[in-house]
């Protein structure tokens, strides 16, 4: 006889936004779990199944929890603190939850280095390890990893895609290159 293991199920919506339809999935908790674009489909799925579990079932729902859909519109609107209310429990391993939880320290409108954020979390030798953590962040925007640029202040890479990164620093008035007209709306 095969032993099966239950299956674990998450909430899930679309939401929209000026930068394309992003899922969310939280548990019954309201807490995120994940945060990303539709079309990045095949990243979603990897990170899901990685700290939610291979086993995790996403039922769909008609709207995300109304703080999580507030907070996108207000963020979006201009509002850049909005976000940081809302609760996330995107797995992880202790390292990385402590690296997720620097990048919700980082101002809206500032941006950091890597080197920067491995001594933000005490660890200055830690930079190719906090690069990714950053790397696997399962919560776009709410964890904005985003913000997070090279040492010579290039953008490095980010799941959503650098001109949506370079769109969400222009959004809160970082100096980044200026985005290039009509990339999303």
């Amino acid at each position: 006889m095969i032993s099966r293991s239950p299956r674990h199920t998450l909430a899930a919506a679309a939401i929209g936004t000026p930068t394309g339809d992003m899922l969310c999935v939280w548990g019954a908790d309201g807490r995120v779990r994940a945060l990303e674009w539709a079309d990045k489909d095949d990243r979603f799925q990897t990170l899901l199944a990685r700290y939610q579990g291979a086993d995790v079932v996403l039922e769909m729902q008609e709207a995300a929890p109304a703080v999580v859909s507030r907070a996108l519109a207000a963020y979006f609107a201009g509002d850049f603190a909005a976000a940081a209310g809302v609760e996330v429990d995107p797995g992880g391993t202790a390292f990385q939850k402590e690296a997720w939880a620097a990048l919700r320290r980082i101002p809206p409108g500032e941006t950091r280095t890597y080197a920067e954020q491995a001594a933000a979390i005490g660890r200055p030798a830690a930079v190719r390890a906090v690069g990714a953590a950053n790397g696997a962040n399962p919560v776009a925007i709410i964890v904005p990893c985003h913000r997070v640029i090279g040492a010579d202040g290039s953008l490095t890479g980010f799941g959503g895609g650098i001109e949506r990164k370079r769109w969400l620093l222009a959004h809160e008035g970082a100096a980044v290159a200026a985005v290039q007209p009509g990339l999303f709306g």
